[in-house]
C-alpha cells in the first residue's frame, strides 16, 4: 500500500513534463488522479510547441497502467470556470479532492524594453493568474474537508532576477507570494502550501528547445544541447551533472503531499544543484 493510498490529486499541466512525472509519482503511491492541459501545441508569442493533441490521454493511460483511475481534461488554467469545472468533475468522479498541483507554466523571452503586450500577458496570465484560478478552485473541497496538500511549480527564476525574462521572473515571484499567503488562510483548516523552485529540468521546455538554446548561447548560430549544457554548468549547476530529472522533482512532490510534510507550509523548496548556496541566506 503507497503512502497516500485513497487520495486524489489534480494536477494543472499534465500532458508532459514535470506534470506528466507527478501524476505518476502520485499514483504510484495510490493516488487517484486528475490532469488537465491546454493540449495546443501553438501558443502566440510562445516560441515552442506546447503538449500536443494525444499527450494529455498518455498521461491518463500511463497512470491507469498502475491500477489508478484517471480523468483526463482538456482546460485553460487562465478560465476561472474551466478550472472549478475540473474540480467539480474531479469530486463527481472521486469524491474528494486532497491535493492540488499548480503546474502549467510557459516562457517568452525578451527584453523588458522590447517586451511586447502579448509576450507580458501570456506569460503572466498562465503562470501566474492560471495558479491562482486552480488553486482557488481546489482549495474549496479541501476547506470542507479541512485537510490537503497545494504544492505549486515555482521556480529558480522565484528567488533572483534573470535577463530577458523579467514576465517569467515576476510571475514566479508572484506564485511564492501567493504560496505564503495561501498558507496562512489555510492554515486554521489544516491545509499545507507550499512551492518547489526547481533549476535546470530535463523536459521539453527546457531540453530539445532550439529558442531557449539559442538564449543561453547568443554566440552560437545553431547550438547543440552539449552547448547549453557546457553553460549550465559554468553557471547553473554546481553538482556534476547539468539537468535535474524531473522524477527527483516528483519525489520531492510526493514527500510535501505525504505525512511526512504534514507540518512543512508556506514556504519554496529550492532544488537547483546547489545554486542557492551563492545567494545570500
Amino acid at each position: 500500500m503507497g503512502s497516500l493510498e485513497g487520495k486524489v490529486a489534480f494536477i494543472t499541466g499534465g500532458a508532459r513534463g514535470q506534470g506528466r512525472s507527478h501524476a505518476l509519482a502520485l499514483a504510484r503511491e495510490g493516488c487517484d488522479i486528475v490532469v488537465c492541459d491546454l493540449e495546443s501545441p501553438k501558443l502566440d508569442s510562445v516560441p515552442y510547441d506546447l503538449a500536443a493533441p494525444g499527450q494529455l490521454e498518455e498521461t491518463q493511460r500511463l497512470v491507469e497502467e498502475l491500477d489508478r483511475r484517471c480523468l483526463a481534461i482538456t482546460a485553460d488554467t487562465r478560465d476561472r470556470r474551466a478550472m472549478e469545472a475540473c474540480v467539480d468533475e474531479a469530486l463527481s468522479a472521486f469524491g474528494r479532492l486532497d491535493i492540488h498541483l499548480p503546474n502549467a507554466g510557459i516562457w517568452a523571452a525578451s527584453p523588458l524594453a522590447e517586451m511586447t503586450d502579448d509576450q507580458w500577458d501570456r506569460v503572466v496570465d498562465i503562470n501566474l493568474t492560471g495558479v491562482f484560478n486552480s488553486m482557488r478552485a481546489a482549495m474549496q473541497p479541501m476547506i470542507e474537508q479541512k485537510s490537503g496538500r497545494i504544492i505549486a511549480t515555482a521556480s529558480t527564476a522565484a528567488r533572483s532576477g534573470m535577463m530577458n525574462f523579467g514576465n517569467y521572473v515576476a510571475a514566479k515571484w508572484g506564485v511564492l507570494g501567493l504560496v505564503k499567503t495561501a498558507a496562512l488562510e489555510l492554515a486554521p483548516y489544516n491545509i499545507t502550501v507550499n512551492a518547489i523552485c526547481p533549476g535546470a529540468v530535463s523536459t521539453d521546455m527546457m531540453l530539445g528547445n532550439e529558442a531557449l538554446y539559442r538564449i543561453f548561447r547568443p554566440d552560437l548560430e545553431n547550438p547543440t544541447t552539449q552547448d547549453v549544457e557546457e553553460t549550465i554548468m559554468a553557471v547553473i549547476s554546481k553538482l556534476p551533472k547539468p539537468w535535474i530529472e524531473r522524477e527527483e522533482i516528483s519525489g520531492l512532490v510526493v514527500f510535501l503531499a505525504s505525512d511526512a510534510g504534514r507540518s512543512i507550509t508556506g514556504t519554496g523548496i529550492d532544488i537547483n544543484s546547489g545554486l542557492s548556496a551563492t545567494w545570500s541566506a
